[in-house]
């Protein structure tokens, strides 16, 4: 105390010396103030900070800055939006650049739309724009897996290929009906021929994995093939987009070889001597804890090196950023925790600056005719002929049945995000004029936005493809691996022989919607695994579904319906049960009150949040819903079946039907013994006498010694877990429970 005291004065007396002294320096220093400009005229005080305020607000950092502040609040909105109608989240984003450009934002409120996007400012936004661009397509090319290329090599190529050339076909001949009236005065027909037809070709690649990720499709064989095919797609048609680049700048095809030469060498260099030399560093730094920010520093360097080549080269720097991200290692550690470190910033802050430049440039205005608007109209109808019909029947033609080849074809046609990087650079180009690159953005925008509805419609013409039919369907719903494991050990104790004829569906949801589609592989292969030993173990056939969203409770319900399940199996973990917070206090009265005292003001505390998510889960499911709450790693052994009067008398008949393991003996017990009715202990009697080797007549729940040791199990309704809730202490003590809601 003594010390600390010493300490203060010290610091006090310090500020005063230090401070008197530099008083008298600034004091002795206004004799200079003579020198100062005769008849200057001196602003009051409040009147020089106005104009230091003014001059702040419109120096160009704060213009920018409040510029990404609008755009990452607008996208992050629209995203929101459109994924509640079900549509891709991208969408949305590419929708919210549209309203702040001057098709919305500056045609309803032009002052606004001037103060905001000033003319001189927008070269920072596109500098950040292409910035984040090149990190994106990096992403991109680490997204691409040869591995599922080579496995799906045959059906791939000739989908893939198919929806690249019949588009790039149909797009060269359809801009002979728009060239000599809307491009003839700004740009030669070859260019634009090969630009309408790059732009029918594209498929978005990213927007259709989170698709196939939102409908659940991930690990069906529709959907791997979908996935590979568009991957196939993604790197033909960057390699396409360079060669139309190439000859948009040179010319002419003959000029332009010189162009595609160089390219090719560039190729040969990557994969020849840069990808095995990547591939041995790769070995070393696999895991986040040798990945220091040296060895960052080295992978962007490559990244940078590449795009600038690309770019010297004359193909765009966006092509050298993909082919840096398809030469890093293989492996899947090191690209997951690369992905890591580049991914959100790209998606989450770059990209939407990305979608509002591209606002700014489309002004749908500008198409303000009627034979606009018929060109507008044929070419998205040539678009959707191309992509869809063409993969359609390539993938019909592989062998593919009519439903998948119509759902591929749907797939593939997805352009969306992909479509506008290649449409701006064809506008930066100035080989796409303003009317035709606005027509071009709204194709992307109609062509993604139909996949949604397209393959809900396909699917009811046809009939939805799923687990095979059988008496008894069960879901497992679960977040942790090892709750997978545990939740199908339990359903097998619940059903006993019955399990081997049971439909079994395990499902595992991965909480928001910009996982990366590697990323999601690799989570599923883990979270799966407890869960592919434990069925092993039983000898069970188990459906694995793996999903990304950002509506949990209503995608689980939704699975549920769909499926037709008889019981939906979840998993809730302790936290369900954490009604008091004396392990977060240490026993400190005060601040257990204080905690108390805010949840009753309706602070939402995570257990809170969960217990709500599980309460909307088991209001909103059609099918009967049981909540696993596991206290204990300890396998259930010991099974206590709890009846709160009457009430339980269905509950009890209901179980009955599950319980129906050999092995299996359940304890039926009450709260206390006078809250048995004479009715219920006459059912129990009759259930004991019928069946005395499965059921047992146990002593009252709050006297029975064995029901809280660690391999015990307490199953009861849920009207019951809500009255045994009301008694804290005891619901404290419970050992892990099944609460059933029938």
């Amino acid at each position: 105390m003594k010390r600390n005291k010493k300490n203060y004065g010290i610091y006090v007396l310090m500020l005063l010396v230090f401070g008197g002294l530099i008083y008298v320096a600034l004091q002795t220093g206004e004799r200079f103030s003579a020198h100062a400009v005769a008849g200057q005229l001196r602003e009051s005080a409040f009147g020089m900070f106005k104009s230091v305020i003014l001059n702040n607000l419109r120096g160009s950092l704060t213009v920018l800055l409040f510029q990404i502040i609008v755009i990452l609040l607008t996208v992050r909105l629209f995203s929101g939006l459109f994924r509640f109608i079900g549509q891709p989240g991208v969408i949305g984003e590419i929708v919210a650049g549209i309203v702040l450009g001057p098709s919305v934002l500056g045609l309803f409120f032009p002052d606004l739309f001037r103060g905001l996007f000033p003319e001189d400012s927008l070269m920072n936004l596109e500098l950040l724009s292409q910035i984040g661009l090149v990190l994106f397509m990096f992403v991109i090319g680490m997204d691409v897996d040869f591995s599922m290329l080579r496995n799906k090599m045959n059906e791939t190529l000739v989908i893939s290929h198919a929806g690249i050339i019949v588009p790039f076909f149909l797009g060269i001949v359809a801009s002979f009906w728009v060239y000599e009236e809307y491009a003839a005065g700004s740009t030669a027909f070859l260019p634009f021929a090969l630009f309408i037809g790059i732009s029918m070709s594209i498929t978005a690649f990213p927007v259709l994995a989170r698709i196939i990720q939102e409908r659940n499709m991930t690990r069906t064989p529709i959907g791997v093939l979908a996935i590979a095919s568009a991957a196939n797609d993604d790197v033909t048609a960057w390699c396409l987009l360079a060669v139309v680049i190439a000859v948009a700048k040179a010319g002419t095809f003959l000029s332009a070889l010189y162009t595609v030469g160089l390219t090719v060498v560039f190729i040969l260099v990557m994969f020849v001597f840069v990808r095995p030399f990547l591939a041995k560093i790769g070995r070393t730094y696999a895991h986040a804890e040798v990945i220091n920010k040296s060895f960052v520093g080295f992978i962007f360097l490559v990244l940078i090196v590449s795009a600038v080549t690309t770019e010297i080269i004359g193909i765009h720097a966006l092509f050298g950023a993909f082919m840096a991200g398809v030469i890093m290692p293989a492996n899947s550690g090191f690209r997951r925790v690369m992905m890591e470190k580049v991914e959100d910033v790209a998606l989450v802050f770059f990209l939407p600056l990305f979608f509002a430049f591209t606002g700014l440039r489309t002004e749908i205005g500008l198409i303000n005719t009627p034979q606009l608007w018929g060109v507008c109209v044929l070419l998205i109808f040539v678009a959707i002929l191309g992509k869809l019909g063409g993969c359609t029947l390539a993938a019909r033609l592989v062998g593919e049945s009519w439903k998948d080849s119509f759902m591929v074809g749907t797939l593939m046609n997805t352009r969306g995000l992909m479509e506008l990087v290649a449409l701006n650079i064809g506008y930066e180009m100035g080989v796409l004029p303003p009317e035709v690159f606005v027509i071009l953005i709204l194709m992307a925008l109609t062509t993604t936005f139909m996949t949604t509805p397209l393959l809900k419609l396909f699917e009811r013409i046809f009939g939805k493809s799923g687990v095979a039919s059988a008496r008894l369907k069960v879901l497992l719903s679960f977040g942790r691996p090892e709750s997978g494991q545990n939740l199908l050990a339990l359903a097998a104790h619940l059903l006993g022989k019955r399990v081997a004829d049971a439909a079994i569906v395990a499902v595992h949801y991965t909480v928001g919607t910009d996982l990366n589609p590697v990323k999601a592989g690799q989570y599923a292969r883990n979270s799966f695994k407890p869960l592919n030993r434990e069925a092993r173990r039983l000898n069970l056939q188990v459906d694995k579904r793996y999903q990304v969203t950002d509506r949990l409770v209503h995608d689980i319900g939704k699975l549920a319906k769909s499926e037709r399940a008889d019981l939906l199996l979840l998993g809730a973990g302790p936290l369900f049960m954490q009604e008091h917070f004396s392990g977060w206090c240490g026993g400190k009265i005060p601040v257990r009150r204080l905690l108390q005292k805010l949840q009753r003001h309706s602070l939402r505390l995570p257990g809170e949040l969960f217990r709500d998510k599980l309460q909307s889960v088991i209001e909103n499911t059609e099918c009967s819903v049981a909540i696993f709450v596991s206290r204990s790693r300890v396998a259930a052994k010991q099974f206590f079946l709890f009846l709160d009067g009457e009430a339980d008398l269905d509950f009890l008949s209901y179980m009955r039907g599950y319980f129906t393991g050999e092995a299996v003996r359940i304890r039926i017990c009450f709260l206390a013994g006078e809250s048995a009715t004479p009715l219920v202990r006459q059912k129990v009697e009759e259930l004991v006498a019928a069946e005395p080797c499965r059921f047992l007549a146990d002593v009252p729940l709050k006297d029975n010694l064995v029901l809280y040791q660690p391999d015990s199990l307490l199953v009861l309704s849920y009207g019951s877990c809500l009255t045994l809730s009301r008694n804290p202490l005891l619901f404290s003590r419970l050992p892990s429970l099944l609460v059933v809601r029938q």
